[in-house]
């Protein structure tokens, strides 16, 4: 044990249990620590305190940041199955549909205000942060200065009440966080990675600041990157995988789609049921399970043309016409064609469901229902 320094234990460790065959290591983390204010200085970290650990396990009490975009809805649809609808928390910055505000807690969350999410933390007796808040890839090089605040001060802000509190941390990253002199068929876990974007730096630095933070003060970050995420729920968000999303839409309504990118693209992707699942089941994972603290995950990969294809299959005068945008193509031009994710596979047991086939049956069926439901007219 250091001397002088509050300690935080984990739940899991004070219940002894068994992870492959031996006991669990006791897992230690120090809070009272900052990293980016001057009302939160390093000094804190050495501060005296002490803490009452929780007698039994209990449900964790998640709250998710940026709850409003892409997957955070889904994700805690599934988790309030599993640990209970009131201990679920999604948050924005912006009003929720009905439909959102009647599944379960919702409040108002901005990532860059440290006491209003603190108080947030304090308050709901957190234990599990999941922090979905950022701008994508396009937004972002639309607007560096505003990226640069979300996805790096709102970070350090996260990071700084995970340490405080003995958070479980989950921080998504994506295939954005490679460049040009990766590795890109595949990309493996560890290989140099130099992205051009605002939000592939942003992502790798979150990866690393979340790793040292882990081995320096044991703090329980977890971090996937994900592919191209497909979702027939939620509306294209300004990433450059999102032709994959907008392309179901437009072959139901129209029956026509004009690409962003050149046909031969390729781009690992998965469907977002897969992703929730590969997150939730890394969040549940055991401690002693995971050899790193960030992981590749893989279902598929495929370029515009391939996708087009498989399409038509199912609506054969679907017609796909291509003019490739000059920063969507460069910035996919960076990026992994295919992810090596045998780490993930190895330590929690990490596989996929859908295939190409399996994806583009289910997001047709979707959006068909979808659109019929609003009364749109579906080709």
């Amino acid at each position: 044990m250091l001397l002088g320094v509050r300690l935080c234990v984990g739940t899991e460790a004070l219940l002894g249990l068994f992870c492959q065959g031996s006991v669990r290591r006791t897992t230690w983390s120090l809070s009272r620590r900052g990293l980016n204010s001057s009302h939160r200085q390093l000094s804190k970290w050495n501060s005296v305190d002490t803490y009452s650990p929780l007698p039994r396990r209990e449900n964790p009490r998640i709250l998710i940041t940026g709850g409003l975009g892409q997957l955070g809805v889904g994700l805690a649809q599934l988790l309030r199955k599993q640990y209970g609808k009131e201990n679920v928390i999604l948050s924005d910055i912006k009003k929720p549909p009905p439909h959102v505000v009647s599944d379960g807690p919702f409040v108002y969350a901005d990532v860059l205000d440290y006491k209003n999410l603190r108080e947030l933390i304090v308050n709901n007796r957190i234990t599990w942060l999941i922090h979905y808040s950022a701008l994508l890839s396009v937004v972002g090089e639309a607007n560096v200065a505003l990226a640069r605040k979300i996805n790096i001060s709102g970070l350090h802000n996260v990071l700084d009440l995970a340490l405080e509190n003995c958070l479980r941390l989950f921080v998504p990253s994506t295939i954005g966080a490679f460049g040009p002199s990766s590795p890109r068929d595949p990309a493996p876990d560890l290989c140099i990675q130099r992205p051009q974007t605002i939000y592939g730096v942003s992502k790798v630095h979150g990866e690393l600041m979340g790793e040292y933070l882990h081995h320096k003060y044991a703090l329980d970050f977890r971090c996937l990157r994900y592919p191209g995420v497909i979702s027939a729920t939620t509306n294209p968000g300004g990433g450059t995988t999102d032709y994959a999303i907008q392309i179901f839409h437009d072959a139901v309504s129209t029956g026509r789609h004009e690409c962003y990118l050149r046909p031969d693209t390729r781009l690992p992707m998965m469907h977002i049921s897969d992703c929730h699942r590969a997150t939730i089941e890394f969040m549940q994972a055991p401690q002693c399970q995971l050899s790193l603290r960030t992981y590749n995950i893989a279902a598929m990969s495929f370029t515009p043309e391939e996708l087009a294809q498989e399409i038509c299959k199912h609506l054969p005068q679907f017609k796909v016409t291509y003019n490739p945008d000059t920063v969507r193509q460069t910035i996919a031009d960076s990026w992994p064609v295919r992810f090596d994710d045998t780490n993930a596979q190895r330590d929690w047991g990490w596989a996929p469901t859908f295939g190409i086939e399996e994806m583009v049956i289910n997001m047709l069926h979707s959006i068909r229902h979808k659109r019929t439901n609003e009364g749109l007219p579906v080709s």
